[in-house]
């Protein structure tokens, strides 16, 4: 629940300042030569949803989403770590006779 709080409303004053590697690369001179990422056309690039104007609307719907993404992923695989083997006598040693 705090993690789609802060999705949704806190994230609305996260800072506009580049972050640290791209402070370094212009302090340096060398943000020119950066190429553009291959996820820059995903529907979430730059932590922003697409056809929302409001930057901060936008901001929160695209956390939202992303804590829903990463809370269906980790429920999917807790459900499938439960379920444990296919076969519970396949985790036993085999009786051999000899």
């Amino acid at each position: 629940m705090l993690s789609l709080l802060v999705a949704a409303v806190v994230s609305a004053w996260a800072s506009s300042h580049p972050d640290g590697l791209e402070h370094v690369a212009e302090s340096l001179g060398f943000a020119d030569t950066a190429r553009e990422s291959v996820a820059a056309g995903s529907p979430l690039a730059d932590y922003a949803a697409p056809g929302v104007a409001d930057s901060r609307l936008s901001g929160g719907l695209a956390g939202l989403v992303g804590v829903g993404v990463v809370a269906l992923v980790m429920a999917l695989l807790l459900g499938w770590l439960r379920r444990g083997p296919a076969d519970p006598g396949s985790l036993e040693p085999a009786d051999r006779e000899g």
